[in-house]
């Protein structure tokens, strides 16, 4: 992509900070959404190390602001409790003009001081109807969307795993993200190692990096899978390039979610995208996103037994595969695509600013 066009300082309408320097889900938000709106408005991120096709002001630029922006106030939309610091500080020391917008994706209760910023905000998001039950505040629920022309089905799987080198006789079944137990990864390789005693075809994937604390948990599952004699068919990937990613949602036949928490959750959505029905559990925004026997199956935490039926039936049944996997794509398409997410997100923008 080529750099960002970055709006001149009076110009700019909407800041939306990201402070933590780490890749976290809500930096790959900023990411996706900032290019996409500053279509339609300017706006601008703000913090460290963002790719260059990020319309970017950095933090130390943001005293350098005029006091107004081009129709009064700005927006300040923060999705961490240090940004709604430095917003209301802006606001009410460096004396800017600020309209504070705050996203929330916590299913929990906040603690005190988390509570005391969310009052000082002008208005909220929430991103699913969970969070939004856990403030004591009116929030508009905005879930989060996807690229849906990134992530769409491939005429030919059996290619792609080809050139992704990855086994081509199928059906494959994967589950990615970050190896670690509240990520439910142990029920995955459980229900897979029962499963594939019983049913002679069929491949699992599981993708993912392990950070050093995880590494052990990482190699426990690897012993698992040996000790079953599966090795050749419950396979294990390092994480990828995310230009890589979207290649591997599309090999996939069916997709497994087995989270014991989870913020809100987008594996789900991005392999519903690419035709793959999804087994999940109860967490996150899980049960918002996938239609219970029609795009996939929801099942309780830590029901390992759950999991492993509902995947032996759509593994074994490749009518009711086919037909959840066209469903699953028509919802994602429907009802969660960044388009929809950012057009969402700009109307709350011109509210704040005044506009009809």
């Amino acid at each position: 992509m080529s750099p960002a066009q970055i709006p001149a300082l009076r110009e700019i309408e909407v800041i939306a900070p990201n402070f933590k320097r780490r890749h976290s889900g809500v930096t790959s938000t900023v990411i996706r959404l900032v290019p996409l709106q500053a279509r339609d408005i300017a706006i601008v991120a703000s913090g460290p190390d963002l790719p260059g096709e990020v319309p970017n002001l950095p933090p130390r630029g943001l005293l350098r602001l005029p006091r107004s922006g081009p129709s009064g106030a700005r927006v300040w939309h923060a999705r961490r409790n240090v940004e709604m610091v430095a917003g209301l500080a802006l606001k009410y020391l460096a004396g800017k003009r600020l309209k504070l917008l705050f996203t929330s994706a916590a299913q929990r209760r906040h603690t005190g001081f988390t509570r005391w910023l969310i009052r000082q905000m002008d208005a909220v998001i929430a991103t699913s109807a969970k969070s939004a039950g856990y403030l004591e505040r009116d929030a508009t629920v905005i879930h989060h969307g996807i690229d849906t022309v990134l992530f769409s089905p491939v005429e030919n799987r059996e290619a792609l795993r080809a050139t992704l080198d990855l086994p081509v006789d199928g059906p494959l079944v994967g589950c990615f993200g970050r190896i670690r137990h509240q990520k439910g990864n142990d029920l995955f390789i459980k229900a897979m190692i029962s499963i594939f005693s019983e049913v002679p075809h069929g491949r699992a994937l599981m993708m993912g990096r392990a950070t050093e604390e995880h590494k052990t948990y990482l190699q426990e599952l690897k012993d698992e899978v040996a000790a079953a004699g599966l090795s050749d068919r419950i396979l294990f990937r390092d994480e990828v390039p995310i230009d890589q990613l979207s290649l591997h949602f599309q090999a996939l036949d069916l997709y497994i979610a087995p989270q014991r928490w989870e913020g809100f959750g987008l594996t789900p959505l991005e392999a519903m995208a690419c035709g793959a029905p999804v087994v999940a559990t109860r967490v996150g925004a899980f049960e918002e996103l996938i239609e219970d026997g029609v795009t996939g199956n929801l099942v309780e935490v830590d029901d390992v037994d759950a999991i492993t039926a509902n995947l032996r039936r759509l593994l074994v049944d490749e009518e009711m595969r086919a037909s959840f996997a066209t469903a699953a794509r028509e919802n994602v398409v429907k009802n969660f695509s960044i388009e929809k997410e950012a057009a969402s997100i700009l109307h709350i923008y011109h509210g704040l600013l005044g506009r009809a």
